[in-house]
């Protein structure tokens, strides 16, 4: 994968982006694959006063034909353990008829947890299933603040996802709904166990494929945030694999800018 990474510091800004050169080696998710788990600290109940972000890394470009994708470790480990721990506490799942997707004309059941949050009035389509956001909450809110600081984008929403192991998973797809304000992009955070996170070139998928190209896997961090920019989500889908030997429990938060005259009657 090192291929399609062009290491820096870089600063998001909505239309210009400003780098250096960093030799920093991407770490991969080598202490997560044994299945341990590390016990993690207890922190204070109340939120970090934080008005300014500081990357515990360099943000890493990550290009391909038509992928255009930002990462970086944006929270220290005691920092990423406190977010973890908050929303164990805080978030509360769906439940019933929101477990289940509708996929190729049958109905499933989702191999995760899944959630939505947001402004008031909003909704967003996924597989067959319309969302209408919970209210926000203090811990999400904190969040969402402090990567709006860190890319310079707003965001009104977001989707959660809890795997709790390796099993739990998400198949190839593409976050490309029409609710999503037109080029912006999608922040995920990542928290708990590291878990492969991989991209399929569109024309690549299938026993026959149109084209032949190379797949990007892209290990995510304890603590990192992946910034998926335009037209990424266009040409590429992505997916969370199964991986057997993790035991660990993972927190994915999606936090996207949905427009909000697409309601729902």
């Amino acid at each position: 994968m090192d291929k399609f990474l062009v290491r820096g510091a870089l600063k998001l800004q909505p239309e210009k982006r400003k780098h250096q050169p960093e030799e920093e080696e991407e770490a991969g998710c080598a202490k997560e694959e044994n299945g341990t788990e590390e016990k993690r600290p207890r922190l204070p109940m109340a939120l970090p006063d934080e008005p300014r972000v500081i990357c515990a890394t360099p943000w890493k470009e990550i290009r391909a034909e038509g992928l255009d994708c930002n990462y970086t470790v944006l929270f220290g480990k005691a920092k990423a353990d406190w977010l973890f721990q908050e929303l164990e506490k805080e978030v509360e799942y769906f439940e019933g008829e929101f477990t289940k997707l509708h996929v190729f004309g049958k109905w499933h059941n989702i191999p995760r947890k899944q959630v939505t949050y947001g402004d008031s009035g909003l909704t967003y389509t996924y597989s067959g299933v319309t969302f209408s956001p919970k209210p926000w909450i203090p811990v999400l809110e904190h969040l969402r603040d402090q990567i709006q600081l860190a890319t310079s984008h707003t965001f009104n929403f977001v989707l959660i996802n809890r795997y709790k192991d390796g099993h739990d998973h998400i198949g190839e797809h593409r976050d490309d709904e029409r609710e999503l304000v037109p080029r912006s992009p999608i922040a995920s955070v990542s928290l708990g166990a590291c878990r492969d996170f991989v991209f399929r070139h569109s024309t690549s998928r299938g026993k026959r494929p149109s084209r032949h190209i190379e797949p990007i896997k892209l290990p995510l961090q304890h603590g990192s945030l992946l910034m998926m920019n335009f037209p990424t989500n266009r040409y590429w889908y992505h997916s969370l694999p199964i991986r057997k030997k993790i035991l660990a429990p993972r927190i994915n938060l999606t936090f996207r800018k949905v427009m909000a005259h697409r309601i729902v009657t």
